[in-house]
């Protein structure tokens, strides 16, 4: 695969039908979080969940047991973790 078709698969996982399986990212991850803060006694957040999530991948890359799915997911979290950080920035409505 080359960079093009990585982030094109990227894409199609994070922006397809996960979303209608799980919900968004920002939903699932924030399960996640609480599930991982409830089991460590210790708080995690969605933003958390998409680091070590690609970290995850990396472990996997790093056990020299090539497969294309590794790098295509490790983008996907980057992508999912860089929007919900980008959520967290923005000004909040004053009511």
């Amino acid at each position: 695969m080359n960079r093009d078709e990585i982030l094109e698969q990227a894409r199609k996982c994070v922006c397809g039908d996960r979303e209608q399986d799980y919900g968004t990212p920002e939903s699932n991850f924030s399960n996640i979080a609480k599930l991982w803060s409830a089991y460590k006694d210790f708080e995690f957040t969605p933003k958390d969940v998409a680091v070590m999530m690609t970290l995850m991948k990396i472990a996997r890359i790093k056990s020299n047991n090539p497969k294309d799915d590794n790098w295509v997911d490790a983008c996907g979290y980057l992508a999912c973790g860089g929007e919900i950080e980008s959520n967290d920035n923005k000004p909040k409505p004053k009511y």
